[in-house]
């Protein structure tokens, strides 16, 4: 599996482009926010002659959803995620303003829910869908055994764990998400997380001090 990182919009978020030897992708977190980041996007699909097959989310924050609409009207494909966050599309050029980022827009609605457990395939790999709520009640980080890779989102950080002062979050919720379903992955296993660098299970385990 091939992973590309794309750091985007101004709450650093990251956005991770996944292909394999079929040239099928799937896009997790669209946090396009620019034309810029937008054309950064669609060159790297047209460069590796890429077919995007899913897009699928985390959790529905508005930085890790802005480049949704740009990608259902760009490839047609529009976006999945755990339904429990789907009450987070609403109002969200609202949201955005707040923040003093100005899109006029709506979200691009959602083509299915992701349920916990759910295989994501596309060429020749497979992500597992773990349902992780605490950041927000309907997160989802995705797993690749044979890759030993972990999409956490915002759950789960290098040193660090997700906030849980957003509507909805929770505290022991989160720290129970991580400790139960997360740290028992192997201690190799790669993870990708929402926003900042890499890390693994292992150094997590032994370093994080939230855990």
């Amino acid at each position: 599996m091939i992973i590309k990182t794309f750091t985007f919009n101004p709450f650093q978020e990251n956005t991770y482009i996944l292909h394999d030897e079929t040239n099928e992708a799937v896009i997790i977190d669209a946090g396009c926010y620019n034309d810029g980041e937008k054309r950064l996007i669609k060159l790297y699909f047209e460069e590796n002659k890429l077919t995007l097959k899913r897009v699928i989310n985390t959790h529905l924050h508005l930085d890790h959803q802005f480049g949704n609409k740009f990608i259902y009207d760009t490839f047609g494909i529009a976006p999945e995620a755990g339904q429990d966050d789907e009450f987070l599309l609403l109002n969200v050029a609202a949201q955005a303003r707040a923040f003093g980022l100005p899109i006029n827009e709506e979200a691009q609605a959602l083509a299915s829910y992701v349920a916990e457990y759910q295989e994501i395939k596309f060429g020749n790999s497979s992500l597992k869908a773990i349902h992780v709520p605490g950041h927000s009640p309907g997160s989802m980080a995705f797993y690749s055994e044979t890759d030993e890779v972990l999409f956490a989102g915002d759950v789960l950080f290098q040193g660090s764990i997700g906030r849980t002062d957003l509507v909805k979050g929770d505290y022991a919720t989160l720290i129970s998400s991580i400790t139960k379903k997360l740290l028992p992955l192997p201690d190799s296993t790669i993870v990708y997380c929402g926003h900042g660098p890499s890390t693994t299970i292992g150094n997590e385990k032994k370093s994080n001090p939230y855990l």
